[in-house]
């Protein structure tokens, strides 16, 4: 299952772990996706958002 944000639409993106050589070697970088409870009109659902979208109040968390 692909880890993506409902509101933004942010997945795992990929690119190069650099040393001070410069070796490249390919990594993944995944988003932090959480799990919360919205309200969403006049019901509750629960959905998989990132904790930017969270943090920058999106969506109304419910209590």
């Amino acid at each position: 299952m692909a880890r993506r944000c409902e509101i933004c639409g942010k997945q795992t993106r990929s690119g190069f772990t650099v040393s001070h050589a410069h070796n490249r070697s390919k990594r993944t970088f995944k988003p932090n996706i959480q799990k919360i409870q919205i309200v969403d009109g006049k019901r509750v659902r629960t959905i998989k958002i990132c904790t930017r979208c969270l943090r920058s109040g999106k969506v109304v968390k419910a209590v």
